[in-house]
């Protein structure tokens, strides 16, 4: 029988292709995973993210048995994979891990509706800097790896609009980025430049 196993995600790393079939619930334990929608064209954005505070494979629960986004390691770091059986044993089981996902359920949901008005009613700046406050609750430290083109792709920004950005905020002391690197080093002022969209997911998540 096959059972749970915890090993490092990689940034880059393909989880799942869109409608590929779930074999394994993923939760991560440190580090983002992007839930992507690609189009014909091959542009694509982020539709939600996902860290230690859920887990991929939430369709699951709802009747379906594919993958409805492309999964993308975002910011390296190691989580857990339960195969699908085993999770439905423990649903089945433990009347808490039922409760445990329906929080998380409503978190996931209110999560992507801000991110849909994020988009659409804030600037660039704010966007960016409220994705890294996101990044930087779901890794230890404040430190992580993460790609200009990373954050452009999942944020459907233009490579030198994110490049803009950064060079910004690196100037006036918030950050510093360096080869694919990007280190906080003023959160409060990180968050000053971010939108309420932020906080308002931040209060769910505690």
């Amino acid at each position: 029988m096959e059972r749970s196993s915890t090993r490092e995600i990689h940034a880059g790393e393909m989880i799942y292709e869109d409608g590929a079939p779930f074999t394994h619930a993923v939760f991560p334990h440190e580090g983002v995973l992007s839930l992507m929608a690609v189009m014909q064209d091959g542009r694509g954005v982020e539709k939600t993210s996902i860290g230690l505070e859920g887990f991929l494979g939430f369709v699951l629960l709802m009747g379906g048995g594919n993958a409805i986004s492309r999964s993308i390691v975002r910011v390296s770091g190691y989580a857990s994979l339960m195969p699908i059986p085993d999770l439905d044993a423990a649903l089945e089981r433990f009347p808490c891990v039922g409760e445990t996902i329906l929080r998380y359920a409503k978190l996931l949901i209110t999560q992507t509706m801000e991110a849909v008005a994020c988009n659409s009613l804030h600037v660039a700046e704010q966007r960016i800097a409220r994705w890294l406050l996101h990044a930087l609750d779901r890794v230890t430290g404040d430190a992580f790896q993460i790609t200009q083109q990373a954050l452009s792709e999942v944020l459907g920004l233009r490579r030198a609009t994110v490049n803009e950005v950064c060079s910004r905020l690196q100037d006036d002391g918030i950050l510093v980025y360096w080869r694919g690197s990007l280190a906080v080093l003023n959160r409060d002022a990180l968050e000053s430049r971010s939108c309420e969209c932020y906080r308002r997911v931040r209060r769910l998540s505690l």
